[in-house]
């Protein structure tokens, strides 16, 4: 009796989340209500702003009937040990907005939907490849809703005045702009600088911006095979050995060298970019209102996140929104309903648009809007990528101490990089 039990009931949990699959594909069409066996109330956590997704949220109960959602604002400071303490004490919502970052912390708590119900073609033809930090060997452990791809802003006046009509498309055209937009006061110290690399403590998301290097390169920086993750930071095996790319990052803090445009002398790059004493700044599409609130009178574009040159491929860092369903969850068939219908066009649209990013439906990527910024938004979130972060913290000291040692002396830059995979390993096997 109990094994028949558990059968119909893992039946169900698949109905719907085939149900999921043709709502992405379209084969249901947007507004319909959830399914017949699909009822009663289930609750959301996230830390998005009440504000900015209530009238996302009425508009979905108002298209879905059968059900309800009720959506729960969560501080970002306590997100993460609000969200545990409430699953381990058996009282946490149905679903919570999950960013990559803690992908692999919550992994064994959410409920992993199987490719028998989505497939692995499916998930990648309806979503850019950010989404599928989402995915391990077992299945779907989030549906991408929203991507923020790190792009580069840049300070239009500095180039106009030194005659530069573009900026850089290419990592090696800034060899050439750091001795034009570079400058020094007479005791040869740095006051208005091209780029802000070499460093780590006062560069915003320097984490980010060496994981896109290294990715850039042909290194995924972490690899999981059934389940089993292994930290592949100082893989050698790609194209560009990743020490070199590790070199080519400090050489920019390093006084000796001729690419030298950055030092601990100035405050973090996005205050020095909106002090318009940095030429690039290389941020998220997320940092948009923030830049121009810091400085309104600022004139500044946006551009793509530089490449390798003849790379047959482009990749820039992406965070990535998620919706997942907890694996506690008492109403665990309407929660897979209804995150199935959250990842359609339209509520997903509506999201990446209020939040001033992109989302993560590729067939949404074909119709960006017509704003000085969206386009390159949209553009990047399509080749953005991130990687199974198992530690937000512990891997932004790893790189840290990966950078520190290098421009200390005390370790050559394929020291550190072996050094930096072995804590990384550590940490994946906790």
């Amino acid at each position: 009796m109990k094994s028949n039990f558990q059968i119909i009931t893992l039946v169900v949990f698949i109905a719907a989340a085939v149900l999921g699959v043709f709502v992405f594909s379209g084969a249901i069409p947007l507004g319909n209500s959830g399914s017949g066996s699909s009822s009663g109330t289930v609750v959301l956590w996230g830390t998005i702003k009440s504000q900015t997704i209530s009238p996302l949220i009425e508009n979905f109960n108002r298209s879905n009937t059968s059900f309800s959602l009720k959506y729960v604002e969560k501080s970002p400071d306590t997100f993460d040990s609000d969200l545990l303490e409430s699953l381990a004490s058996g009282t946490g919502p149905d679903m919570f907005l999950l960013p990559d970052n803690l992908v692999y912390k919550y992994s064994n708590k959410v409920y992993v939907i199987p490719y028998q119900s989505v497939p692995l073609s499916s998930f990648r033809n309806t979503f850019v490849e950010a989404g599928e930090v989402f995915l391990n060997s077992k299945g779907v452990l989030a549906l991408p809703l929203a991507v923020d791809p790190m792009v580069m802003y840049y300070n239009r006046n500095m180039l106009d005045s030194n005659g530069i009509t573009n900026p850089p498309m290419y990592w090696d055209e800034f060899a050439n702009l750091v001795p034009v937009l570079t400058q020094k006061d007479q005791n040869g110290s740095i006051t208005k600088s091209t780029v802000a690399l070499g460093q780590f403590s006062n560069i915003s998301n320097a984490k980010e911006i060496l994981a896109s290097l290294f990715m850039q390169s042909g290194d995924p920086i972490i690899s999981e095979n059934n389940g089993e993750y292994v930290s592949l930071l100082s893989s050698s095996t790609t194209k560009y050995d990743p020490s070199s790319v590790l070199k080519f990052y400090t050489d920019f803090a390093d006084p000796l060298k001729t690419s030298y445009s950055w030092n601990k002398s100035f405050p973090s790059s996005s205050d020095a970019f909106s002090a318009e004493e940095l030429a690039f700044y290389f941020g998220f599409a997320s940092e948009l209102p923030s830049l121009i609130n810091k400085n309104p009178n600022q004139n500044f574009s946006v551009a793509s996140f530089p490449q390798v040159r003849n790379a047959n491929f482009k990749l820039t860092f992406a965070h990535t929104l998620g919706i997942a369903i907890s694996s506690f969850s008492k109403n665990q068939n309407t929660a897979i309903t209804a995150a199935g219908l959250l990842a359609s066009g339209d509520f997903a649209s509506k999201l990446a648009s209020s939040l001033g990013i992109a989302p993560a439906r590729r067939d949404l990527l074909k119709s960006a809007p017509t704003d000085a910024y969206s386009p390159t938004f949209y553009s990047s979130a399509l080749y953005g990528r991130s990687f199974m972060d198992p530690s937000p913290k512990d891997t932004n000291d790893i790189f840290s101490n990966m950078i520190e040692k290098v421009l200390s002396g005390s370790m050559t830059p394929e020291q550190a990089l072996r050094d930096a995979s072995a804590k990384l390993g550590l940490l994946l096997t906790k």
